[in-house]
């Protein structure tokens, strides 16, 4: 795989996972953070695992609707 091809995958991965963001921040339900609090890096690390959680599972669905249809 040369050099294009790659960044082009990579650059394609970005773009699917940018049409899913929303979808996938609404399935992992994460609060907002407090006005004027900030995050700890612990919490940072479980809501950054909670979205990688909601994109596979986002992901797995469109692709299903895809290939399935509503029924």
């Amino acid at each position: 795989m040369d050099q294009n091809t790659s960044s082009e995958m990579k650059q394609s991965r970005m773009t699917e996972f940018m049409k899913l963001l929303p979808l996938t921040l609404e399935l992992a339900g994460l609060p907002k953070a407090e006005h004027g609090r900030a995050f700890t890096a612990d919490q940072i690390e479980g809501r950054a695992l909670s979205i990688r959680a909601a994109y596979k599972a986002a992901r797995a669905l469109v692709k299903e609707i895809g290939e399935m249809g509503l029924q």
